[in-house]
């Protein structure tokens, strides 16, 4: 026998492979799907690539590359027999055979895991049961052994938990302490402003106890703290009541976020108080207790008996270690259909047409997240059985749910220092990122994110001719405005309407300016004299400059435009302005053709043919195509931008859809390449018009100290009803907190 699968693997020897150091084995994930060992079906490991794959997905693999020897790998979880007396039955331990995180939906103590792994054999399914050490090829045995033990690529590193990460107040070692003789007693606080008795704060630095801020809900306090800092600088305090040996809650107004006080015990003997006598206690009078609902209990809705949702539309995301800013922003994405369509609409096309590292794939990673919030696959409601069976024995069994996109995670982080990391995260920022993502990752296909840009008009009127000029701009959500995060109840409406804001364009009774290139005055010297006049700083007349400041615009772009006009007056420059104004260096201070590059200022000031000196530096060339440019292009945004870096990368991704030029042209054809380009190419990212009344469908919510810590909740409009999504919790909404958002998504109506 041991002779015959010997011989039936010699065939295959070559693409059975060892994984050596660096090598990622996709063993606890599907690269198409979230199947998983524990899945119906387990999943499937290659042997060469060492790329894991559910049972629907790795005859696509098998087809598309050839490669037939695959290790199955199944966990089956059950529950431990009990005895007489209530205790586990004495049984042989799990048999765990290979390296795989332990589900974290289940209390490991109730349940044992039996594993199976063998290899697989394509086409024909021919298996080989492991560990097979005495029938197995040497080779073979030690690459089996190697899948086995190998960890998760995506294992885990840094706490998981929802707290902030707090770090040392830079005040601590330098703080200033009054000698004012205030002495602190162990009760009986009250704010030194206006008598409240709770949520107090002691100032560090003057002993004064203050009330600290407002709850949503009226209770909390007067903020009154706060503002003892804004007057006197004292930037750090510490919340009475929550003093221990161990520590106590501190806060430094300066710094904004809660702090580590190393010389805590110092700072608060100076005011009487000794930490190792104290204990944490809430100094409030007795009368007065009530309950309060925090701002984290609206936000997460607890307390209320919430029915859970199943099915398509429904699925929860795993909360993988402060990663619910992630789950909180990919649930609304894939609520909106122009994301549906795009990636879970195309799913075949785009999984036939992966590369052969599915894995480090935007689009299907994209839709393989996509496809499984929407399908429903994940996302199945208890066996009748399996209610009755609880109710009647009064216990609530787990029922996992949801899916944990690590994969999808690893690869929207990977490069970037803080989405790479399992720290908390901004879920706007995230968001913002998500976007310029799927930008970079289009490849000419229908643009999902245009959902997120309008057209803003802008109007501007010479003060001297009353004419209007009129000009459009795309305005895309994140560049032009960064929102920030506000610590105030709002009451968002759900129906908003903006026609009123429509832009007209040009009216009844305007006249609108002249549409014209204003001429760049030349100095009338032979070239022998350009160095020198280069030299000499430019003549601008300062009437003419400050007449165009007061109207509102920058003062070197004034400069510039007076100076590129001869000095023949305000109104030629302000037609200047108006036709410059949203050039990148147009605020930028003056610097006159030729001060850049004084030994070509008189080859670019008689126009003549370039030559092959006037080449942009090849460092900078080199910082370009280091970014995966090609270097023609690189040279051309260079020339079109005067060697400035900045510019050119953002030429580059401005004419993205151009044709590459040939590196060999001459400057003349080059600069007319570059014109025409600029008269020929596309709109840019389409503009969806339509009417100005908008239904909010969608809002993220959260809770927290800073946007980098706390926890995220979002809640989305489905089938007329709210619905809340708290990591793998999806249920029906009951009080939807619309006055706490962080983010709120409209759609057109």
């Amino acid at each position: 026998m041991a002779a015959d699968i010997g011989e039936l693997l010699v065939p295959y020897m070559p693409t059975i492979r060892v994984p050596r150091s660096g090598d990622r084995v996709y063993k606890s994930e599907c690269a198409f799907s979230f199947d998983s060992p524990e899945s119906e079906g387990g999943i499937y490991v290659c042997m060469s690539t060492f790329l894991g794959f559910g049972r629907e997905h790795v005859e696509r693999h098998y087809r598309k590359t050839g490669q037939c020897v695959y290790m199955h790998l199944k966990r089956t979880i059950k529950e431990k027999a009990t005895g007489a007396s209530g205790g586990g039955v004495p049984k042989k331990k799990s048999q765990i055979i290979f390296e795989l995180e332990k589900n974290e939906d289940l209390n490991n103590e109730d349940y044992e895991y039996e594993d199976e792994a063998k290899l697989v054999i394509f086409p024909d399914h021919y298996e080989i049961p492991l560990p097979n050490i005495e029938e197995l090829p040497a080779l073979v045995t030690i690459a089996c052994d190697a899948v086995l033990a190998a960890r998760s690529p995506f294992e885990k590193q840094d706490s998981e938990s929802w707290e902030e990460e707090l770090k040392d107040s830079k005040h601590e070692n330098n703080l200033q302490q009054l000698d004012n003789g205030v002495r602190i007693p162990p009760s009986g606080w009250k704010c030194a402003w206006c008598d409240l008795r709770e949520n107090l704060w002691l100032n560090l630095t003057d002993g004064t106890i203050l009330c600290g801020k407002w709850f949503f809900d009226g209770s909390g306090g007067n903020g009154h703290a706060l503002q003892h800092y804004r007057e006197t600088g004292y930037p750090l305090a510490v919340k009475l009541g929550t003093i221990t040996p161990d520590g106590a809650d501190v806060y430094s107004f300066d710094e904004e976020e809660a702090v580590l006080d190393a010389n805590l015990a110092e700072h608060l003997m100076h005011f009487g108080i000794d930490m190792l006598t104290m204990q944490k206690s809430e100094n409030v009078n007795p009368v007065e207790i009530k309950p309060r609902i925090s701002e984290w209990e609206m936000v997460q809705e607890s307390g209320m008996k919430l029915k859970p949702m199943y099915g398509s539309g429904y699925t929860g995301i795993k909360n993988l270690g402060n990663s619910c800013y992630l789950s909180s922003v990919m649930q609304i994405i894939f609520s909106i259909p122009d994301f549906q369509r795009r990636y879970v609409g195309n799913l075949q096309r785009i999984f036939d047409y992966s590369p052969l590292d599915p894995t480090q794939d935007f689009d299907t990673q994209m839709a393989k997240l996509g496809h499984g919030l929407l399908s429903g696959q994940y996302s199945k409601p208890p066996m009748k059985s399996e209610v009755i069976e609880q109710v009647m024995k009064e216990e609530c069994k787990p029922h996992p749910q949801g899916m944990a996109p690590r994969m999808f995670k690893a690869l929207i982080g990977k490069g970037h220092p803080e989405f790479s990391s399992n720290r908390q995260q901004d879920a706007l920022e995230f968001f913002l990122h998500l976007i310029n993502l799927i930008n970079r990752n289009n490849n000419g296909s229908d643009d999902p994110s245009e959902v997120f840009r309008f057209m803003v008009e802008d109007r501007v009127q010479c003060c001297q001719s009353r004419k209007v000029k009129y000009k459009q701009r795309k305005f895309t959500f994140g560049v032009d405005w960064v929102p920030k995060k506000l610590d105030v109840s709002i009451d968002m409406p759900d129906l908003l309407d903006i026609s009123h804001l429509r832009a007209t364009g040009l009216q009844p009774g305007e006249e609108e300016l002249p549409d014209i290139s204003p001429p760049i005055i030349m100095p009338d010297q032979p070239k022998g004299s350009l160095l020198n006049h280069f030299m000499e700083s430019p003549e601008i007349d300062e009437s003419a400059v400050m007449q165009l400041a007061e109207m509102g615009f920058p003062l070197e772009a004034c400069r510039k435009a007076v100076y590129y006009t001869g000095n023949l007056g305000a109104e030629l420059a302000f037609n200047w302005i108006i036709a410059h104004m949203e050039e990148p260096d147009f605020a930028e201070p003056l610097l006159p053709t030729g001060y850049n590059d004084v030994s070509h200022s008189e080859v670019g000031l008689a126009g003549g043919a370039s030559s092959t000196e006037n080449q942009p530096p090849e460092e900078i060339v080199a910082i370009i195509t280091s970014m995966g440019f090609p270097r023609n292009k690189a040279i051309h945004a260079l020339k079109a931008t005067n060697n400035n870096l900045e510019r050119a990368l953002d030429w580059i991704f401005t004419h993205a859809n151009n044709e590459d030029e040939n590196e060999t042209a001459s400057d003349i054809d080059t600069q007319s390449q570059i014109e025409t380009n600029a008269e020929t190419e596309p709109a840019g990212p389409r503009i969806k018009d339509g009417p100005g009344r908008y239904e909010l469908f969608a809002f993220i919510s959260h809770v927290g100290p800073s946007t980098m810590s706390g926890h995220y909740v979002c809640h989305i409009r489905k089938e007329g009803r709210w619905v809340i999504y708290n990591d793998h919790k999806v249920c029906a909404s009951e009080k939807p907190p619309k006055d706490l958002g962080y983010i709120y998504f409209y759609q057109r109506i």
